[in-house]
């Protein structure tokens, strides 16, 4: 099929090239200098005081001259330019390039690092199928490697080509540019600017609240109020295209302020039984809820992305220990789109399957059991055995719980259906009638033992805990509990490499939670800890 010819060569610049206003702020000497170079590559110019000036190309870095930076030169680019802003961050007027200040500890700015931006065709391409069905859209990447770019082609595609309303959440000008006019990159896009990067998620909400957009296009996801928004806005039934930190999906499941984007993580406890058959500790990560983001994108480069489709199972792999796989994207320089899907693989070690650990609630109290790869009337005669309420049922949709042969949990169509039952699976290396007697006492028994409010409360003050060591870097005392809840709360501390020892006499004792570097040498932490309290 022909393509367009602002289309066919990626490189082209949407708007025109307009680096040369870039270079017009420089001093007339580094002018000199950066005029002799391919202008269409020059990526950055970077000034220091008191260093010789250098131009930064994709494969080199180039001295500007001969004489380091004085004071007045750098006086001459910020008089030519826009105001900075909190971040330290300033533009030119209706051009996409930043200019990014370095100060000294009284304010004093004695470092410039001039960005080319460029508005550029193409770069969407890898994506625009999964932006144009509506989905919302989170992209990964480094820094430098194209993503502000991708959501600037995305806003234009979605106004001008599907006619939506879309709005650009723009903290630090880099998606619409400086000034108060829009870089027409974002073709008919509406921009929301935003005055400090701290109220970045008050201005997402606000977007959403007076200005009924369809599309929500917003950079640089980064503290827990702006993941909040963020799930609010896709709540709402709007679209919402962004990016975060992060250079890949597993980065983002263990970033404790921001894995709520891809549905978060919680700690649930196992029994000793269910423990030993999944391979894992008595408390195992698994996903809160579902993502905020259907869908999220890997760039490994400009022309090269990883798409995981499904986030929600995408995740789930991640947390059971499985490299997730996904379908690998590359624009060939010829500009065809290259597809390969790559399976799901297991780490060695991992659990089984990415198994939930609680069920729903069992209608009338009957536990409705669906077996996989497990004689149905091995598990009859069993249920009769220990006299548990519960029944067989031949649909995995109607299921509270899955039982299944150990050697079949690897089975594709096993994982899809432990996925979209959302139901807890047990494990039985053989169906004979003892093994399935054995695994339904020890099931209901943990059924039981985690629908202790004593147990969920000491998990949930537990990961408080966690988390404030992990931010505040502080020492934390939690209350004082009996030995069995104690190797819980050792357990799920060890899981974030801290370390916690027990403090105090029965029946006061209690776990003391701190950095593992203070707590090296002195505190209990993780299996030793446990053990402790055996």
């Amino acid at each position: 099929m022909a393509r367009s010819k602002k289309s066919a060569d990626p490189t082209t610049d949407a708007v025109g090239d307009d680096v040369h206003l870039l270079v017009a702020v420089l001093p007339g000497e580094v002018q000199r200098e950066v005029r002799r170079l391919p202008l269409e590559s020059l990526t950055e110019v970077v000034m220091d005081l008191g260093r010789i000036p250098e131009a930064r190309l994709p494969d080199r870095v180039e001295a500007l001259g001969e004489s380091p930076v004085t004071a007045e030169q750098l006086g001459h680019v910020l008089a030519q330019i826009g105001d900075f802003t909190e971040d330290n961050r300033a533009g030119i007027e209706r051009t996409l390039h930043r200019i990014s200040a370095i100060r000294n500890r009284k304010g004093r700015v004695v470092g410039l690092t001039l960005r080319v931006g460029r508005a550029i065709f193409g770069t969407i391409d890898l994506v625009r199928d999964l932006v144009e069905t509506g989905q919302n859209t989170l992209i990964l990447g480094r820094p430098g490697i194209g993503k502000t770019t991708k959501l600037r082609e995305a806003a234009r595609v979605l106004a001008d080509d599907l006619g939506k309303r879309v709005i650009v959440i723009d903290t630090s000008n880099e998606i619409a540019g400086d000034g108060d006019i829009p870089h027409p990159g974002i073709g008919r896009a509406r921009r929301m600017q935003v005055p400090r990067p701290e109220r970045q998620h008050a201005v997402m909400i606000e977007a959403v609240e007076n200005h009924m957009p369809e599309v929500v296009i917003v950079d640089e996801i980064g503290t827990e109020e702006e993941a909040t928004a963020a799930r609010t806005i896709a709540e709402r039934g709007v679209q919402l295209i962004g990016t975060a930190h992060g250079n890949t999906l597993e980065n983002l499941v263990l970033n404790p302020t921001l894995s709520d984007l891809v549905g978060g993580v919680h700690t649930v406890t196992l029994s000793d039984e269910e423990a030993r058959r999944r391979g894992t500790p008595k408390t195992t990560s698994e996903r809160r809820a579902p993502p905020t983001f259907d869908v999220v994108v890997e760039m490994a480069d400009r022309d090269e992305v990883l798409v995981h489709r499904d986030t929600a199972v995408a995740v789930d792999r991640v947390l059971a220990g499985i490299e997730p796989g996904g379908e690998r994207r590359i624009r060939t320089p010829e500009g065809t789109l290259e597809r390969e899907e790559r399976p799901p693989t297991r780490r060695p070690g991992a659990a089984p399957a990415p198994l939930p650990a609680l069920a729903p609630e069992p209608e009338g109290g009957i536990v409705r059991i669906y077996p996989y790869a497990v004689s149905p009337d091995s598990l009859d005669r069993a249920i009769r055995d220990v006299r548990v309420k519960a029944r067989i049922v031949a649909r995995p949709e109607q299921a509270d719980m899955i039982v299944a042969l150990r050697s079949r949990a690897a089975d594709l169509r096993f994982e899809r259906i432990a996925r979209s039952t959302g139901a807890p699976v047990h494990l039985v290396k053989n169906d004979t009638t003892a093994q399935l007697r054995r695994l339904l006492q020890n099931a209901f028994l943990a059924m039981a033992e985690l629908d202790s409010e004593d147990v969920k409360e000491a998990v949930r003050e537990a990961e408080g805990a966690v988390q404030r060591v992990l931010s505040e870097g502080v020492e934390v005392p939690l209350t004082p509990r009996r030995p069995a809840v104690r190797r819980i709360q050792h357990r799920l501390i060890a899981r974030y490499h801290l370390a916690a020892e027990s403090v105090g006499r029965e029946p006061a004792r209690y776990l003391l939670v701190h950095p593992a570097a203070e707590g090296e040498g002195r505190g209990v932490g993780g299996e030793a800890g446990a053990e402790e309290e055996a």
